[in-house]
């Protein structure tokens, strides 16, 4: 029986997740439609400029992106603790930037009175808004909806644009995280459109790596400005890695906000360098001996991995990725003796 969605994103198991959401029938409703001929490509800027809005107004951090042809990724961490934090009328102000809200919301995060035979209703509002800003539900709800509206009007159509709901798979532990991360900045290389992670438009991987240049680092205007909208939007607005915040913040603790990814921003160049190298290549069972040490740290097994990121994880692992160990503890939480994906895991994480 499958599990409802909220056991699918349980905050109680981790706040990171992988994400993706498909065109309806998997048409290249976001590319270049070979049967019809027409381009759509336009619609990748829209859906990374999207994505980027709601970062500022959700608590919820964008790790990394890919935006294809015909579906995107997303790994996301959910900072459920940053939304408690923020006071009622930051979450009304951050609501009405959404869908405008309604009057007594609008008045109260514009500073009028409201009157107090409205204030027990107004509350209420507050604390379900509060919720939902940190709901990935929510948070992918506002990114699908405009662009499916957007895409309808352009086409003159009406109907579906997305093939249904999102689906989300639970990243239970570091090695899960960056697996998935570096499986969806290979998504071009995987699908032959580029041969490098630089060159591969529409990702997270080369937004870092445009960022890593000196003069985007130092926020030079004229750089900034020549970079296409949604890019520049984007700019700045990753999770950041570890070594980008400081030492030693980068270990996922469920029980406190997630600070940064649990390494540092080379290692993980590194370990996605090395991943398009050996996708590219397409030898089977052939290792490089010169592995990252993230490899190692991370207990992954380099053949594993390499399968992992070859392969689409959704069906090897189900809902959850993560250590046998994480598996079969989240499995006992929700009265399982098994989920989907413990093989895969055996398979992918060194034990101990």
């Amino acid at each position: 029986m499958p599990l409802p969605r909220s056991e699918l994103v349980s905050l109680d198991a981790t706040p990171l997740y992988h994400v993706v959401s498909r065109c309806v029938r998997r048409h290249f409703l976001c590319g270049v439609d070979s049967l019809s001929g027409k381009d759509f490509s336009h619609r990748r800027e829209w859906i990374r400029q999207r994505i980027f809005e709601l970062v500022e107004i959700f608590a919820i951090d964008v790790c990394n992106y890919a935006v294809m042809s015909n579906h995107f990724h997303l790994v996301v961490c959910i900072q459920k603790d940053q939304a408690l934090a923020w006071s009622d009328r930051e979450v009304a102000e951050r609501w009405c930037r959404l869908f405008g809200g309604d009057p007594q919301v609008r008045d109260f995060a514009e500073e009028r009175p409201v009157p107090e035979a409205h204030q027990a209703l107004l509350d209420q509002k507050i604390t379900l808004y509060r919720e939902r800003l940190y709901s990935l539900s929510w948070f992918m709800r506002c990114l699908n909806e405009p662009i499916a509206r957007m895409a309808n009007a352009e086409d003159n159509v009406t109907g579906r644009f997305w093939e249904g709901r999102f689906k989300s798979q639970a990243l239970l532990d570091e090695g899960a995280v960056l697996a998935a991360m570096a499986y969806v900045d290979l998504n071009p290389i995987r699908a032959a459109m580029a041969k490098t992670p630089e060159a591969s438009d529409y990702t997270s991987i080369q937004q870092r790596i445009i960022e890593q240049d000196p003069k985007i680092a130092a926020h030079n205007a004229k750089v900034i400005e020549a970079l296409p909208e949604d890019l520049r939007a984007a700019i700045g607005k990753l999770m950041p890695f570890a070594d980008q915040i400081g030492p030693d913040r980068g270990a996922l603790d469920p029980d406190r906000a997630i600070a940064s990814l649990p390494c540092t921003l080379n290692d993980y160049l590194e370990l996605v360098d090395w991943s398009g190298r050996a996708i590219a290549r397409g030898k089977r069972g052939a290792i490089d001996t010169n592995l990252p040490p993230i490899l190692k740290r991370l207990k992954l097994r380099p053949e594993a991995y390499l399968r992992f990121i070859r392969r689409d994880p959704e069906t090897r692992f189900g809902h959850f990725i993560g250590a046998v160990e994480s598996m079969k503890s989240l499995a006992q939480q929700f009265g399982k003796r098994f989920l989907k994906g413990q093989t895969a895991a055996a398979a992918l994480f060194s034990p101990g």
